[in-house]
């Protein structure tokens, strides 16, 4: 915890370069992905503060829409699209994804039930062979099962009809720091 804290100290010692940041935001891209410490969107895409909007969950799920009971997800979408006007949204899974991995596996999460009741949004359940740690096609599949899910939103659903927003799948590999995109046409995650 002491390095994070030493940087935190010393993050605020350059307040000319953030001066700007105080007069608003206006990221073009809406960047859902995994909850992993491991996936570190500003690192992958390059981008600087007030670039680029978050939304972190476990395993990337983007909940079923219901306006009777709205999620945090929801607002957090919501808001990219309707408030900020963002153009794109990309669902970012990840190679050696734990709650793919779990749900893959079938693994006992009783323990977890959070947990294990957060991953049940994730249906339908990503497929994909159990002994294969970076879970890539089940975390692929589940990246596209999350973009059509997000289809259901209706500010996604309007976005998208008007042709103002865009939607990606991203697969991005711990071990490498490869990114693939997919691709409609071929229906294959490539390298971008």
């Amino acid at each position: 915890m002491q390095p994070l804290i030493d940087n935190a100290r010393n993050f605020g010692h350059r307040p000319e370069e953030f001066a700007r940041l105080a007069e608003g935001q206006s990221p073009q891209v809406l960047f859902i992905t995994c909850s992993d410490s491991r996936v570190v969107p500003a690192l992958i895409t390059g981008a600087r503060p007030g670039e680029l909007f978050e939304l972190r969950t476990a395993g990337n799920i983007v909940p079923p829409h219901t306006s009777a009971h709205p999620t945090s997800e929801a607002a957090t979408i919501e808001y990219a699209v309707e408030v900020l006007g963002i153009r794109d949204i990309v669902v970012c899974g990840h190679s050696h994804c734990g709650a793919v991995g779990a749900l893959v596996r079938g693994d006992d999460l009783t323990a977890v039930p959070a947990v294990r009741d957060w991953l049940a949004h994730a249906a339908p359940r990503p497929s994909g062979a159990p002994e294969d740690p970076e879970v890539a096609e089940a975390v692929q599949s589940h990246v596209l099962a999350q973009l059509l899910r997000l289809r259901s939103y209706p500010c996604v659903e309007r976005g998208l009809a008007q042709g103002r927003l865009g939607l990606h799948g991203w697969y991005y590999e711990v071990h490498t720091g490869a990114v693939r995109a997919h691709r409609a046409d071929t229906d294959t995650f490539e390298s971008l």
